[in-house]
């Protein structure tokens, strides 16, 4: 028998966002989102792909029509391989924090569960968030999540960038392993820091959000939370699970562990790098 385990809200919103590319959301083995409440709180609200207990009845006979979300995942430890996570705060912190994923569809298609756009993940909650060229040029997201100073970490300086009311940091840089990210890091690290100050939230993208702003995300939580590549590489890779900096900014990353640490924490030379 698995257990459970506990599932933060920011948890739940990264697992709803993942994507290569398409959403990872209609992957049959990928996410099985279960609503514990009446059904008539369920039908009048709902997080989007959740489905309601009365599914699971029938493979789960000793689900009475009532009962905790904790009795609901102990009973399913029963026939799974995988922990059963739940919620904390429920459906009411989650809708709470991320009113855009309140529906009333009972079912998604396939078809309509690919064709979601899923908003940027989070990497420090409300503060700072990790997306994509397209996202951050999506009003809905930048309205939805209250976006108000955006890093763009690409060669792509559009000027459809500049039509909204947001302060951009654009840092010039190719994907490429001798690109220089390195020189730019103080400054996105100055620029996010001074703007999280004043309770700002804050986007880093980069054209498909895997490799740059990904190594400048790390860069920043070395600065600002004092994390080893370790711990930002773990950190990092949770929210957004297809993450991977090319190996020159992982060199890159190396050298402002050492200028931000004072020395150098991790071997990078470990496959997992």
């Amino acid at each position: 028998m698995a257990g459970t385990t506990f599932c933060d809200v920011p948890e739940l919103y990264n697992i709803l966002n993942q994507y290569t590319r398409l959403s990872r959301l209609p992957e049959f083995n990928y996410l099985c989102l279960i609503d514990t409440r009446a059904k008539g709180q369920y039908n009048a609200s709902h997080i989007i792909s959740a489905r309601n207990t009365k599914y699971y009845q029938i493979a789960h006979p000793t689900l009475g029509s009532k009962y905790s979300a904790m009795e609901c995942a102990e009973a399913l430890t029963k026939s799974n391989r995988y922990p059963v996570q739940i919620l904390k705060g429920g459906y009411r912190r989650f809708s709470a924090l991320n009113p855009f994923f309140r529906t009333q569809n009972i079912l998604h298609t396939i078809k309509e569960l690919e064709s979601l756009r899923p908003y940027t993940v989070e990497l420090l909650s409300g503060q700072l968030y990790l997306g994509d060229y397209k996202q951050a040029i999506n009003p809905h997201v930048l309205k939805d999540l209250k976006l108000s100073a955006l890093v763009n970490v690409s060669e792509d300086t559009s000027h459809v960038l500049e039509k909204g009311n947001h302060t951009i940091l654009h840092i010039n840089v190719s994907d490429s392993v001798d690109a220089d990210l390195y020189s730019s890091f103080e400054r996105i690290c100055v620029f996010i820091g001074s703007r999280l100050n004043t309770g700002s939230a804050d986007e880093i993208f980069s054209s498909h959000r895997i490799s740059r702003c990904s190594a400048a995300a790390m860069a920043f939580l070395l600065h600002h939370l004092k994390y080893t590549i370790g711990e930002a590489w773990e950190h990092v890779l949770q929210c957004k699970t297809n993450m991977r900096p090319n190996r020159g900014f992982v060199q890159q990353l190396s050298d402002w562990e050492l200028h931000t640490l004072g020395r150098r924490m991790t071997d990078i030379a470990v496959p997992c790098y």
